[in-house]
């Protein structure tokens, strides 16, 4: 049977701060704690007055705190805009303060605007090619096995400790699969984005894992989108703010907030714009209880994951709780 995680975009819910998504995050951490979930994941996103978390390193720090059984995640850093130095730092820190709950998951978009990359990496020369090697140094890192010929040979990345996080690559193609693949790491496919491939990418994946010192199987997780509620009709209905958000993330219009279900229904759509949302509702987990179950088995069976995290936008909180409570009774977790 395969596990179940979170992953969370702290979405700003219209009508509320990003203070308020940062607690509502925290609220949620905590019930997925108590409800048996595996990990709990916090994405990476640059200039977005709609989500409210930057830098998924501080954000995991304060959650593990307020937790005290579920791994704390990256889903993910943006590691090309970084040195691979000071995030593998960053996530030993982590793991000092929580031994063996820190999972480190690294990713190559840019998690923004042009605008945002160019201020990132100002002052910086990092071409996309060098992801790889990036890899391989946050694996030297974290594990002490810089070699003797690496061009830092020597250097420790504190604070010095016996463990270290779990890594994963994470990406929406083939490409990350294939470094994951040959550098024998975990690997982690965004489904819910719509991208093409997951499968294959997955299946290239197990097919051509190398074992590691890190990992002697592989082992695939893919994030998807669910809700869920009481019934397929109220599960529809909440839905509905996730297909106008997407719906104008799509088309370059992303909104300033999460819409309310009230806001979604009352949108001017085109015909065009309602043949997207049923085009998108494919890529989507909607319905009552045993209506998610049985897509989540049959998705995982596709994506032959081990796990699969579970990202459950809703505008209304008590409902989002409540969504994340009804899979996890129907996972029997």
């Amino acid at each position: 049977m395969f596990k179940l995680g979170v992953l969370d975009q702290s979405q700003v819910g219209e009508g509320r701060t990003a203070s308020d998504a940062l607690k509502e995050t925290t609220r949620l951490a905590q019930e997925a704690d108590k409800l048996g979930f595996s990990r709990y994941w916090v994405s990476e996103h640059h200039a977005s007055r709609s989500l409210a978390h930057s830098s998924p390193e501080v954000l995991i720090a304060h959650l593990a705190s307020a937790t005290s059984r579920i791994r704390l995640g990256s889903g993910g850093v943006m590691l090309p805009h970084y040195s691979a130095y000071k995030v593998a730092e960053n996530f030993r820190l982590l793991e000092a303060l929580h031994p063996g709950r820190i999972d480190v998951g690294l990713g190559r978009a840019p998690g923004g605007m042009p605008i945002a990359t160019r201020a990132l990496q100002e002052g910086k020369y990092m071409h996309i090619d060098e992801y790889p090697q990036q890899i391989t140094d946050m694996i030297g890192y974290l594990h002490d096995s810089l070699g003797p010929d690496h061009r830092f040979a020597g250097l420790h990345a504190s604070p010095a400790i016996d463990t270290a996080p779990e890594m994963w690559l994470l990406g929406s193609s083939g490409e990350s699969a294939k470094i994951a693949a040959r550098l024998g790491l975990s690997f982690g496919f965004a489904q819910f984005f719509g991208t093409p491939g997951g499968e294959e990418a997955v299946r290239y994946y197990k097919d051509n894992f190398r074992p590691s010192p890190l990992n002697e199987k592989p082992y695939a997780l893919a994030a998807v989108l669910a809700v869920c509620a009481d019934t397929e009709e109220e599960a529809n209905r909440l839905a509905t703010s996730t297909d106008l958000f997407f719906l104008r993330l799509e088309q370059g219009l992303e909104l300033s907030f999460f819409p309310s279900v009230e806001t979604a229904h009352d949108y001017p759509y085109t015909e065009y714009d309602l043949q997207r949302i049923r085009m998108g509702r494919h890529r989507r987990i909607v319905g009552n209880p045993d209506q998610v179950k049985a897509r989540l088995e049959e998705l995982a069976e596709q994506y032959q994951a081990d796990e699969l995290l579970i990202v459950s936008p809703i505008h209304n909180f008590a409902a989002r709780l409540h969504s994340y409570r009804l899979i996890a009774e129907a996972m029997k977790l």
